[in-house]
Parts: structure tokens; sequence; C-alpha cells
């Protein structure tokens, strides 16, 4: 998911430390030049049984997967881009600079004239003015639109935007309903703008619902015209369901332009599959499932990176009324949170399926990297693995035995799991949850599902599933997008990414504390507030351990490591070069 720190120059408000991005093993590189050439193919697999399925830049919360957004900033500029330290790197960004007034309710962003679209025509005010029209309407709760936008909750979209206004060609004005953090706003508010060419894209100038349900209907079709006019690096040259996604140079690309003459992301059905690709040479950019790390010295010409993204792991539980068999009612009681937390055996995880990959999290940031951002205090875990403890909380709270199977008014502690499919460790770690929860009498059904299916699953369809898992082994877990880790979105009342129904007038008050202007000191020490409660009353959320990435690359291929950003898992294969 998307989706992370000394912090920003000109904000310079939250400081942070971005470290931990990991040890690499290499084995001898194949190259006779230290000097970036010209040409080749890169080969990028894709997660086993995932594909990008959303490829208009503002993405849908049925499609909010960091191979989204991936793909988009392959062909889109965003409005501000942060790098891997926690800084707005002007040179990526549209705007060229972002200011505020003192009280952080008024923000003006000035836009490089330098960067245009593939047709020529430059990148306007009105582009971005348009662009935020089409988010705010598709943030809108309670509507009957086609769709509805990751942003929801997020940097206070719709609520505090008052206005957004274009100031001449370059010029848009930010106005908020209230004075803001300007770290939490210039990261979580303006990073969810990704502009579109108004020209193109204005198909309904008139009527929102037409221009929203348009949207939806071209939104899985690259090969759609309006595809055709980008600011990004690459354009899309072809696809093919389920196999790959071609993508080759933007000529006119204001930016660093490619080295590569091609790009092409590879859909893979297993990890054993892109072993073979990634052994044979078939793929020179990729994944190395855990449960195959044991065999890495079989791919004598490759590099393996082990980076930590900013974020957390954890899977959904549905909080909601109408869940299945009124599971979403026992969900609600903070004895059977506590009870699933304390049958979840990270350490056990980590050390028999993760191969001593990952680290023990209890809330919402895990401890690595490094970042100033996690709450010291939580390195103690509030629900340490305890089956025995677990069952003694249920019990305590009403809960009994019955036929194997605690049970409470009616309501038994008996539900399926929908978790992603394609990843052993994945399917290990579940089978390893579901065995430990029967000591406590939860039975779990354990049910696979490809990573697209689960991911859309939401308050909208609460009747179809009681719990979701989107996967360990390097494809589950929540990724920050943007490097300020508040919970708005996820854990706040009306968050697009709150599908469990979660709701905490407790939790909606300091989700909006981590808001508020202040010194860094206070602006802290309301993030360890947040996070603390988090680990404690377990939002609909069960925490799970995070895990770092296990990138992959031919040795013959470079750029790919010094480029690649752990904020939001970004790649940018316009810096990777191929020696001869």
């Amino acid at each position: 998911m998307k989706p992370k720190l000394p912090a920003i120059i000109a904000v310079g408000v939250l400081t942070a430390a971005l470290a931990g991005c990991g040890a690499a093993t290499s084995n001898p590189v194949a190259t006779n030049s230290k000097t970036p050439q010209q040409g080749g193919t890169a080969v990028y697999a894709l997660q086993p049984q995932s594909s990008p399925n959303w490829f208009f830049p503002l993405v849908s919360f049925s499609a909010d997967t960091v191979l989204n957004y991936q793909t988009d900033y392959m062909m889109y500029k965003p409005l501000v881009y942060f790098n891997k330290h926690d800084q707005i790197d002007y040179k990526r960004s549209l705007a060229s600079s972002v200011t505020w007034n003192s009280s952080g309710s008024v923000y003006t962003i000035t836009l490089n004239p330098k960067w245009h679209w593939s047709n020529g025509s430059p990148v306007t005010a009105q582009d971005v003015v348009f662009t935020y029209n089409i988010l705010r309407a598709a943030s809108l709760p309670n509507t009957n639109y086609a769709w509805t936008s990751a942003s929801q909750g997020f940097g206070g979209m719709p609520t505090i935007w008052q206005s957004v206004t274009a100031v001449g060609t370059h010029k848009v004005v930010v106005t908020l309903t209230k004075p803001r953090n300007s770290a939490w706003f210039i990261r979580n508010g303006l990073t969810e703008i990704i502009p579109v060419p108004k020209s193109v894209w204005n198909v309904h100038p008139h009527t929102m619902a037409k221009e929203l349900s348009f949207i939806n209907s071209v939104a899985n079709s690259p090969t759609n015209s309006v595809y055709n006019v980008v600011d990004g690096p690459y354009k899309l040259q072809s696809m093919t369901p389920n196999s790959q996604w071609v993508f080759v140079p933007n000529p006119g690309y204001d930016g660093h332009k490619s080295y590569l003459n091609k790009v092409i992301f590879q859909y893979e059905t297993s990890p054993s599959n892109e072993f073979t690709s990634l052994k044979t040479g078939t793929l020179n950019v990729g994944y190395l499932g855990i449960s195959l790390l044991g065999s890495k010295s079989q791919l004598t010409h490759d590099t393996l990176t082990t980076p930590y993204t900013l974020g957390f792991n954890y899977f959904n539980l549905n909080m909601n009324s109408n869940a299945p068999n009124g599971i979403g009612k026992a969900f609600q009681e903070l004895a059977v949170r506590q009870a699933l937390q304390l049958g979840i055996d990270q350490k056990g995880m980590i050390q028999h399926i993760f191969n001593g990959y990952g680290v023990v999290d209890d809330t919402t940031i895990a401890p690595k990297p490094k970042t100033s951002f996690f709450d010291p205090a939580l390195y103690t875990q509030p629900y340490a693995f305890n089956p025995k403890r677990g069952k003694a909380i249920l019990q305590k709270a009403g809960w009994h035995m019955v036929n194997g199977v605690m049970t409470k008014n009616n309501i038994k502690l008996e539900f399926t799991l929908d978790y992603a499919s394609g990843s052993q460790s994945g399917t290990n770690a579940v089978e390893l949850m579901k065995s430990d929860w029967a000591q406590e009498g939860i039975i779990v059904h354990l049910v696979s599902q490809p990573f697209n299916t689960v991911v859309s699953y939401s308050q909208a369809n609460a009747t179809k599933w009681a719990a979701i898992n989107w996967g360990q082994g390097n494809l589950g877990g929540w990724s920050y997008g943007n490097p300020y880790p508040s919970g708005g979105g996820l854990f706040g009342q009306g968050g697009a990414e709150n599908s469990g129904g979660y709701n905490s007038p407790t939790m909606n008050a300091l989700i909006q504390a981590t808001y508020l202007p202040g010194t860094q000191q206070q602006q802290l020490q309301r993030l360890y507030a947040y996070e603390s409660y988090a680990a404690k009353h377990l939002p609909g959320a069960i925490f799970l351990p995070w895990e770092p990435q296990l990138l992959v690359h031919e040795n013959n291929i470079h750029g790919t490591v010094s480029s690649y950003n752990p904020v939001g898992d970004v790649i940018a294969p316009n810096y990777w070069w191929i020696s001869k």
C-alpha cells in the first residue's frame, strides 16, 4: 500500500533521521564502464500475482497499492516530491517552491516553468486546480460517485481545504479552514496532488458525476488516448494483461531522461517462477521471496539489498455491524482484539518463517528504518505473544468455550481470514496464527485471494469479509506514501483506508492533535500519544512483523539501489543503466 527523514530544509519543523537502509550482498559486477551508457531494456518483476490496475494518478481506494503509485510515477510528476532523506526535492517536483503564512493556513505553490506535457504544452496552475477539484470530489463522503479517492481523510482531504485557486499561469494558493502544522500538511496534503492535463481530461466540465464516471471507465485502460499526454519520464507503449506492461521514454521529458530504451513491468505467477527468471537472466530487476533466501547463492550474477520502507504491517478487522455472522460486534470488543494480538508470535515468524529478516512492531510505524517518528517507549511490547493471557482476557470479558469455540451472546469467535496469495511465507504466517489462536478458542478459516482482490475490500462490501491480510513476504503492510505518519486516513472516522469501520472519539482527537502547529517536541509528543493509543487499543488492526524489501538486480544494471526511495517504495528507472 502507499501510500516516510533530517527534516526538509524549507519546512524545517520535524527532524527525523532515515537510517538502516539495509545491507547488500554482492557478486562481482560484470561491467566495462563506470559511465552510464545508453540503451537496453530493464525487465522489472512485479510482486507475485499482482498487477497495475489503475493508471489515473489519483488512485481509488479499491486500487490503493504501491504498484499503482510506482506506475503513476513512471508517467506523471507529483506536485511535491520527497526524497529518501525526507527533503523536498524540487528537481523532481513540479513545484519550485512552497511557502506559507505564519499560522500555517495559507500555502503558496510556485510551479517551475520548465515542466511541459509531452504534447509541448506547459504544466500550469490551471492543471493543478483541475486535478484538485477531481481529488476533492472523489474524496467527499456519502456520495454516489463512481469511485472514492484513497486520499479521503489524508491531509485533511476534503474537510479542511477551503479553496485552491490559480494565480496566473504558475502559482497556486491553497487556503485551509484552520491553521495546520506545515510539515504535516505539505507531506500529507500537497503530496496527494499528482496533476493531469486539464485540456485532455476535462471531458465533462459541467458534471462532476460524469467526469468521475469517465475516469473510472478508463482508469485501467492505459492504452486509451488520454494517457498519450504525460509529463513523467515514460509513456506506456503497450500492455498484455497478466503478462507485461511496456514503457518507453517520453522524448519531451524535462527532467532526467532515461538511459534505457525500454522498461517492462513483468507479471509473476509465483516467487519460484520469478526466481527462475532471475537465475536465467530473463529478469534483471526484481524481488527475492523470503522462502527462497536459502537459494540466493544460485543467483551468481545478481546483488541483493534489504532496505526498510517507512511503514508497518497489520491485518484488518471488519468491525461493521453487517460483517458476517455478527463477528463485527465481537471485534468491537477490546478484549477480543487483545486476544488476537496476544496470539501473534512475531518473534517466531521472524526467526522461523522470515529467515531472521524483520522487526517486531506493535503500532502504526515500525522501529525500522530508524526515525524519530517512532515512540521509543514502544520497544516494549504491550501485547507480546502469550495465548494463555489472551484466553484469560476473553474469559474475564464473559466469553466461554462452547464446543471448542469462544462464545458470547450467541456470537462465536469463528471467522474467515482472507489473505493475499502468491507468497509461501505469507501462507506459513497465517497458518501459524491460526494454530496459535486455536489455543485461545478462536477458530479461523483461511482463504487465499489474489492481492488485487484483497485490497479492494471496504466498508461498502462489508458483508463479504471478516478479516483481511494483504500478506507477508514483502507483499503486505502499509508503506507511507508521504513522510508524516499520522493516521487520519487509516484509523480516523471517515478515512478511506478505514475499511473496517473503526471509530473511537479518543483516537479521532489524538489524530487531530497531530495536525496542530507547535514546537518540534510538541509535535513528536502528539505523534507518540497517537502511536501509544493505537498500540494499546488496536484500532481494527492486529499488528504483524515489519519486513524489509528483498530487492535483487543483475550486476550489469546500475542505479537501482542509489535511486530507490524507501519513502513510499518509489523506483526511478530513468536513473538506471545497463553496462555492455
